[in-house]
């Protein structure tokens, strides 16, 4: 699995595919009701679509919207991440990935797979000490999630 689709939050299917107004009938039309999607749930989907196709900048943008509303802050965040990561804007990256860390709502296991992809982030950068950090703190919660302990021990042989 790559980096792009390690996050499970991060995916395509944990949207619906389909519009919000022909799955709920409380969302349905009705005269003189708004119709419009709320803001977070629109930006990220132009976000997926725009990182979908390789404009990784123009989805940051969106992303970062749709971080702004509380039931997309995580999902926005760790996309945007991702997107800055590809773009090669790794120091972003990692503030991403840091702020979604502290998103209220943050499962486990989203916070493992973020904390594994900051790790990744780090190594990348250099920054082996904040790396391993990142993979003991990963470690604590899930001691067989994928490579972490062989980064660790590889990362902490390599400083000495």
């Amino acid at each position: 699995m790559n980096e792009a689709n390690a996050l499970s939050l991060t995916q395509e299917t944990d949207l619906e595919k389909t519009s919000p107004l022909s799955e709920n009938p409380q969302l349905a039309f009705k005269p003189g009701a708004s119709t419009e999607v709320p803001d977070g749930y629109e930006s990220y989907e132009r976000g997926m679509t725009l990182k979908n196709v390789g404009l990784f900048k123009q989805a940051t943008e969106h992303f970062e919207k749709a971080a702004l509303d509380p039931a997309f802050a995580l999902r926005g965040l760790a996309q945007m991440g991702l997107c800055l990561k590809k773009s090669g804007q790794q120091e972003e990256a990692v503030e991403a990935f840091r702020k979604a860390l502290h998103v209220p709502s943050v499962s486990s296991k989203e916070q493992i797979q973020i904390l594994y992809l900051l790790g990744r982030t780090l190594e990348a950068l250099g920054r082996m000490a904040e790396a391993v950090e990142a993979y003991r703190w990963l470690r604590r919660e899930a001691p067989e999630y994928r490579d972490a302990a062989l980064r660790i021990e590889s990362l902490s042989t390599r400083r000495r």
